[in-house]
């Protein structure tokens, strides 16, 4: 067998060849040699070698073979080396699966769903360069590398989201995106920066070694802790990058990309790197209350509010959008509890359902050429029978039915919130449990508007309505998307349905992370979770008779009938909480805050910087005044020099009395 140290530069360059192939032979940037087919073919064996590779990885880290070392200098600053190496333990191992699986999926999907676009090797190599980038960021060693991973993913999602550049609302949406996340990007440096100082290193086991010494330290000015200050700084950045409040206006608006992307960025990998990264750093989190109670308020906003605002979108597309941001704050409360392991474990159930949801949203997109509008759609399940059944899946694994793997997830994720003994932890938990309803809601809404009705599209004028992923809107009855298309879904299906009980003994209570992270079974929130475990099959029975279940039938049954049974329910209440509704459709007014207040106001501010500090103070007193007072000093001097020589003579008595009267007082 290969020797690990090259089976894992292989794992992370393969899909990076792949993606430079592409980019520079197949897009006509270095000519064109390398044709459509050709394009996704590398691309796909790349994340193929990838994806085997890391399944290899996996089952050689569960017989203990782990790895922590440098393959390379980058340079010697001082005492300070700046490496690039690996961390293969069980965390990156699980990571690795997860990422290049989804990619895999989606690298599959695309071949169908961008068959008649014509930036087509131009997605692949991005989709291949992201894969590589999420690689180096989950194996990183150290926070040089995390934090060229971190930057790498997100200038990729960047050029993702903004892939058809000719669209104004796409190049508004990525240019968003980009400036979103520099602001969590901003505090995520600082973070790093602090920890360098105090520790020395940028290495992981280094700092981790430190982290007691660490939370002894004083932050200068105050009397914080250095490392809470440290912690939460690195989480800011977590909460750009996986969409935490107030930081999460970007991830919507990023639907403008091409539907596949959504599935990679916004499913499986981007935004879950923050949720990684405080796994990660569990270490040091651990060792201050303060920071996890911050983190699990900012979660339990995200989880409840952030998925109300799904029941009130009409774009497939976006509602699902919505979704990922609850979840994502289901985690993030999760870490807040510090289940580190159940934040994990929601992460990768979440990753394949989230998945399917997104790629079945887009094979429901091409058989409504392109309309993505539900309110347009109904009765799309005899038209799309194997879409229908893996979008069912899909729905039935995010709203959490007992032994979907959603379920075994999401419900240890509400026990962790009520065991917590933070700040905080009450509203976590009921901010969870609320949001089964909702999450019951917006889900069962788009499921029976989609699948279930009456048929609400006009087969010859369908197109009229279009907005969606491409520019060929054209007539006709729906049809089942090709096999390249629904292949995909029907893989993601099936570890949607089962790896929740595949998976839950090991992550979570068999001990599978050891070292990796922090979980400690003595932690209030994992006893009380260990304390209730009798095995998947009984947890799953247990469920039927829990709140959380009968909050989410209560979902399904007000959907139903409001959809169903009397669509006219949901006109009336809209017309009734006019004012609500014009909240949420604004999304809380987070958008026009941005806009009017903090992009304004920076206007503003740097307006009067411009015109006070640089027009006022640097070109008016200290360039043009300094140039101002020498002229003046020298029309004062030129009446000196006047060729007299008695008036030379005066002005040496004057100086030489000048120095006398000094020179006496000085003595005196």
């Amino acid at each position: 067998m290969m020797n690990s140290p090259s089976l894992y530069l292989l794992i992370a360059l393969a899909p990076l060849a792949g993606a430079l192939l592409a980019g520079f032979f197949g897009t006509g940037f270095l000519g064109s040699w390398i044709g459509r087919f050709a394009a996704h073919r590398i691309t796909i064996a790349g994340v193929m070698i990838s994806f085997i590779g890391s399944v290899v990885v996996l089952f050689q880290v569960l017989d203990g073979h782990t790895y922590n070392g440098m393959l390379y200098t980058w340079s010697v600053i001082g005492t300070t080396r700046v490496e690039i190496g690996f961390l293969i333990d069980s965390l990156s191992a699980l990571m690795m699966v997860v990422v290049t699986f989804v990619s895999l999926m989606v690298h599959i999907y695309t071949i169908g769903y961008m068959v008649d676009d014509p930036g087509y090797s131009r997605f692949f190599s991005y989709i291949s360069l992201f894969t590589f980038s999420m690689l180096m960021l989950v194996m990183a060693n150290n926070m040089l590398q995390l934090f060229f991973g971190w930057e790498a993913v997100g200038l990729v999602s960047y050029l993702l989201i903004g892939f058809w550049y000719t669209r104004s609302t796409a190049v508004y949406a990525n240019l968003k995106a980009f400036l979103v996340n520099r602001v969590g990007d901003f505090g995520f440096i600082l973070g790093i920066g602090l920890l360098f100082a105090y520790s020395g290193s940028l290495n992981y086991a280094d700092v981790f070694s430190q982290a007691d010494a660490l939370a002894k330290i004083g932050f200068p000015g105050s009397d914080w802790q250095m490392l809470t200050v440290a912690c939460i700084c690195l989480f800011v950045g977590a909460m750009g990058k996986s969409a935490q409040v107030p930081l999460h206006t970007w991830l919507p608006d990023s639907m403008e990309g091409p539907t596949p992307i959504s599935a990679l960025i916004h499913a499986a990998t981007m935004v879950t790197a923050g949720i990684f990264m405080v796994a990660r750093f569990s270490p040091l989190f651990e060792l201050s209350n303060t920071a996890l109670s911050f983190i699990i308020i900012i979660g339990s906003i995200g989880a409840l509010f952030l998925g109300i605002l799904g029941i009130v979108q009409n774009d497939i597309k976006r509602v699902i959008a919505y979704s990922t941001l609850s979840q994502l704050g289901y985690m993030t409360v999760a870490l807040g509890a510090s289940a580190y392991s159940v934040a994990i474990f929601h992460l990768m159930t979440h990753a394949f359902f989230k998945a399917l949801l997104f790629l079945g949203a887009g094979s429901v997109i091409i058989g409504m050429h392109h309309d993505q509008d539900i309110r347009n759609m109904g009765g799309l399940r005899k038209y799309m029978p194997i879409t229908w059944i893996t979008f069912l899946i899909g729905t039935l694994a995010l709203v959490g039915t007992p032994f979907f793997s959603g379920f075994y997830s999401k419900e240890h994720v509400i026990e962790a919130a009520g065991a917590a003994n933070v700040w905080g932890a009450s509203f976590a938990y009921y901010s969870t449990l609320i949001g089964v309803f909702v999450t019951s809601v917006y889900s069962f809404r788009v499921y029976f508007l989609v699948f279930h009705g009456k048929e609400r599209f006009d087969t010859h004028a369908v197109a009229a309505h279009g907005h969606g992923d491409d520019h060929d809107h054209h007539g006709g009855a729906p049809k089942e998307s090709p096999w390249v298309v629904t292949l995909p879904l029907v893989l993601l299906a099936i570890p949607s349905v089962v790896a929740g009980f595949w998976f839950i003994d090991p992550l979570l209570f068999d001990g599978y992370f050891g070292d990796a992270i922090v979980n400690l079974p003595q932690h209030p929130a994992m006893a009380e979770l260990a304390h209730h475990w009798d095995g998947w099959v009984a947890y799953a029975i247990h469920g039927f008779s829990t709140v959380p279940f009968w909050l989410m039938i209560a979902g399904l049954v007000v959907t139903w009938y409001c959809y169903l049974i009397n669509p006219r329910v949901p006109a009336a209440i809209k017309n009734n909480l006019s004012f609500l509704y014009r909240v949420l459709e604004n999304k809380y007014y987070a958008d026009w805050f941005n806009e009017q207040v903090m992009a304004r106001g920076t206007r503003m501010l740097g307006r009067g910087f411009w015109q006070a500090g640089d027009r006022g103070l640097i070109d008016g007193l200290m360039v043009n005044g300094s140039a101002r007072l020498v002229g003046w000093v020298s029309a004062v001097s030129r009446h000196l020099q006047s060729g007299y020589i008695f008036h030379y003579a005066f002005a040496m008595i004057v100086g030489i009395m000048a120095f006398i009267s000094f020179f006496v007082l000085t003595v005196k």
